[in-house]
This record gives structure tokens, sequence and C-alpha cells, in this order.
């Protein structure tokens, strides 16, 4: 019975996870072959286009107020509020905020002299959007998607070492090949710690 338990465990927790598993092969891959795919995507970060500008009220901006406040009331005028980055201010005192979103970062320069907004969108990329995908983490935004989403790599983790623990069980169990997991796993375990000593 407790075997039972273990490999459909470990089965539907493999269909469940499969989109997450998936995500981050292909996005390893694309950071493993950055380079190559410069003849594909083109080199250099992808390009921010222009969207529109806006003028926003009086007193959004507060110039005593700290950079995070005004960032957040800015966002919240152009009705976009959510997880972002404050990047340098400009040599003409901007301020500039890159909003994410699903599909490809949306950059906010905010101009106090003028009190407006340009926004601009950058250009989707395939491999780009994997990387970002591949490092978004941790619970430091007050974003109810964010924090799932930080769960969500977690319960990635988790059963990732339950799969290993699960297949050795499994391993264990199957007789007839005991022997030569115990020759697949030996081999894993000294190839990485070959890479471990030597990379």
């Amino acid at each position: 019975m407790f075997s039972k338990v273990i490999r459909r465990t470990h089965m539907y927790l493999a269909l469940f996870l499969s989109p997450w598993i998936l995500m981050y092969a292909l996005s390893t891959m694309a950071m493993n072959h950055r380079k190559g795919l410069t003849a594909v995507f083109g080199e250099g970060p992808p390009k921010f286009e222009k969207q529109r500008e806006v003028q926003l009220p009086d007193g959004v901006h507060q110039p005593q107020a700290p950079r995070e406040e005004n960032a957040k009331r800015i966002l919240q005028a152009l009705h976009m509020d959510g997880t972002h980055a404050i990047q340098k201010p400009g040599a003409d005192g901007s301020l500039v905020l890159v909003r994410q979103e699903a599909a490809a970062p949306v950059r906010v320069t905010y101009y106090p002299a003028a009190n407006k907004a340009l926004i601009e969108r950058q250009q989707f990329r395939m491999n780009a959007w994997l990387e970002r995908m591949h490092r978004r983490r941790g619970y430091q935004h007050p974003y109810a998607t964010d924090q799932v989403w930080a769960f969500s790599v977690d319960l990635v983790v988790v059963v990732i070492v339950f799969w290993v623990l699960s297949g050795l069980w499994m391993w264990w169990e199957l007789k007839a090949t005991r022997w030569l997991g115990a020759l697949s796993a030996a081999t894993g375990l000294g190839l990485f710690a070959i890479f471990l000593a030597s990379i």
C-alpha cells in the first residue's frame, strides 16, 4: 500500500508540475546557449518601444518623499500598480521604473518638471522571457501573484527532492534492477563529484 502511494504521488506531482519543469528546462537551455541564440533573436537586450505619454495629476510626486513611495504613487496613478524595480535617476532628475508584466517589462520614465510619464514596453523575445521567468523568486514583493509564484517555486524544490527520494525507493523495490541502478547512481555521483572538484 505504501509503495503504491509513493508511485502515485510521484506520478501525479510530475503531471501537475510539468509546466514548471519544462519552463526551467527551456530557460536553462536559453541561458546555457545565449551566444548561439543571438543568430535567432539578435544581440543585446530587447529594445523598448514607446507606447504613450501621460500627464499625471498634481501632487502625485512628492519631492521630499522616498523614491519607493513616489514610484508606487506614480504607478497607481497610471493604473499599473504591481511588482517593479527602480533604476538610477536620470541626469534630468527623472524617475525610471521597470514594471514587471507577464509577457515583457514596461519602463515608466517620470519627468518631475513636466509632471509627465513616458511609458515604453520592451519587445517580446522568447529567450528573454524564459530567463525572466527562471529568475523570478522570493517573497520580497507585497503582491498576491508574486507570493503565490514564490510558493510554487518552493513547491518545485520540495517535489524535486521528493522525486529523488521516491525514485530511490522505487528502484530498491525492483530487485531485478538493483545492480544496474546502483551502477547508474554511482556513475552519476562520481561524475558530479568530478565536476565539483574541477569547475
